[in-house]
């Protein structure tokens, strides 16, 4: 009997599924580098065993016991929307899919919190949560396909984390499925230890996270916008560094290094994409091929942008948005204008229309990647994080290593008084020929090899709010140390002693990274830890 046949046998009525299409629809994540290979024409080379659709804890509970009882490595699966191989099964691995598990539990008025489960669907969720007079504050840019269970198996971070936070400030309690089939219930505390912290960020290598009570604020009466120039980055991120340390919470906070507000104000990613998504129905034309040309010397690229900077494409921007009751937004927007407008800063007023049109298209750019690896191209982010007196040898570092292998431009987001996160985004491509896929593998990995270096020389950490995956976890050592991963180890023994968890997840296997290192299929072996 195979596994699947054993498991409707021991469990009558559990929805599962080894159908080929299931299998190819969550045989991965969004991991860019994932792209290439579907590209080269092995779109799914890490298919599981089979998928399972639990309705309930219980019913995570008792599959968590089978895959126990049989060895079965589980790997919990939310919208799929992830970024660095946190995904990545085998034959052997059942995926359990929680978005059946989509109930709102409790919504509690007077604290005010809600307990949801871990399927609930991002968008849906705020927007249910607005006609209650609610919000979460929490907007990741994946909000319209990611999952609550997604964003705190991620620790993600959301548009508006100056004012609320990223996803762990907002849990309460945690429910879960432990490795050993346990169903718990975690409480954050204020004083003592607890064990909440250990869990969001784990990224399925503990349990099965089923539910969660989260903090819930008003929904905002009143928005007050704004948008200011500056000469370059490094003036920006010192503007936005007086705003958090004086007590200011902005919602948003965002600083667009010169190339990419140049796009910011002319709303070209829009724009572009849609152009870009016309020609790929056709597949790539000759601007596709000009643009390929150009990525092969992305250092001539970068170098021609540092030079033109403020002059020619506009110096940095930085767009604010305060939000509160009407005369909260007011009063903040009013204290950060008279911060920055003092004639120290280097800051020029640009008035409120820049920020009110990100607002409206905030999650535009998440959906332009697919054209470009249509064209030939590839791209990815990566966001990194240091305090305030490391982040100008993070940002340049960061941008050394990158240059000579793509266009890199970066935004800065998600700041705090103590410090802040740099997202990058670069673009690259390869040479011609018959190895044109293996080509643009080796330099997305000599790529990102480099900045994740850069990163770690410059004392920044490798992960704010996309993860780790396997994709950054070779790297994890040389940020925790030794000691640092054989504690997380600990942790993973202690709720997961068989190790079937999402194995090769999170922290360095021993074996060499276990993603396709080709464009040929390769086999995938899941070990125990």
């Amino acid at each position: 009997m195979n596994a699947i046949d054993d498991l409707r046998a021991r469990l009558p009525g559990v929805l599962a599924s080894d159908d080929p299409a299931d299998r190819v629809a969550y045989a991965r994540d969004l991991w860019p580098r994932h792209h290439l290979a579907v590209r080269a024409g092995n779109p799914a080379e890490h298919r599981p065993g089979f998928v399972v659709w639990p309705r309930g804890t219980d019913e995570v509970a008792a599959l968590v016991r089978w895959a126990l009882s049989t060895s079965t490595p589980v790997v919990p699966f939310g919208a799929g929307s992830g970024v660095c191989a946190g995904v990545l099964p085998d034959p052997s691995v059942m995926v359990m899919d929680l978005k059946r598990m989509a109930a709102w539990r409790h919504l509690d008025r007077d604290t005010p919190a809600l307990t949801v489960e871990a399927g609930h669907m991002g968008l849906p969720l705020e927007e249910a949560l607005g006609r209650e007079g609610f919000t979460l504050g929490h907007f990741p840019s994946s909000i319209l396909c990611s999952t609550v269970g997604g964003w705190l198996a991620g620790r993600s971070a959301g548009q508006c984390s100056g004012k609320y936070g990223k996803i762990e400030d907002m849990v309460v309690d945690l429910e879960m499925v432990t490795g050993a089939g346990d169903v718990v219930t975690l409480h954050g505390r204020a004083h003592g230890p607890s064990l909440v912290p250990l869990v969001v960020g784990s990224e399925g290598t503990l349990g099965v996270i089923t539910a969660a009570t989260l903090k819930l604020h008003p929904a905002p009466a009143s928005r007050a916008f704004g948008a200011w120039s500056f000469k370059t980055a490094e003036e920006g991120w010192e503007a936005m560094r007086v705003v958090f340390q004086a007590g200011l919470r902005p919602a948003v906070a965002r600083l667009y290094d010169p190339f990419d507000a140049m796009l910011a104000r002319q709303g070209s990613v829009k724009r572009a994409g849609k152009r870009a998504s016309k020609k790929a129905e056709h597949g790539p034309g000759r601007g596709a091929a000009a643009l390929r040309a150009l990525l092969r010397r992305p250092g001539a690229m970068n170098g021609l942008v540092d030079a033109l900077g403020s002059t020619v494409l506009g110096g940095a921007m930085l767009v604010m948005i305060h939000e509160g009751d009407e005369a909260a937004a007011a009063r903040d927007m009013a204290r950060t204008r008279s911060l920055l407008e003092d004639g120290r800063m280097g800051a020029t007023w640009d008035g409120e229309g820049q920020a009110r049109k990100w607002l409206q298209h905030r999650y535009s750019v998440s959906y332009r990647q697919a054209p470009v690896f249509a064209q030939g191209l590839f791209s990815d982010t990566m966001e990194v994080a240091a305090p305030w007196s490391k982040l100008a040898g993070l940002y340049y570092g960061v941008r050394r290593a990158l240059g000579p292998n793509v266009f890199v431009m970066a935004h800065l987001s998600h700041a705090y008084p103590d410090g802040c996160c740099i997202y990058f985004s670069f673009a690259g491509s390869a040479g011609t020929g018959d190895d044109w896929d293996a080509a643009c593998e080796e330099t997305y990995d000599r790529t990102w090899r480099a900045a994740m270096a850069a990163v770690l020389d410059a004392g920044g950490v490798l992960a704010h709010h996309h993860g780790v995956g396997r994709s950054k976890a070779p790297r994890l050592t040389e940020e925790l140390g030794a000691s640092g991963v054989a504690t997380v180890r600990s942790i993973m023994r202690a709720f997961d002693p068989r190790g079937i968890m999402n194995p090769g997840n999170l922290v360095p296997n021993p074996s060499p990274p276990p993603y396709v290192p080709s464009a040929a299929p390769r086999a995938v072996r899941v070990e125990a830890r």
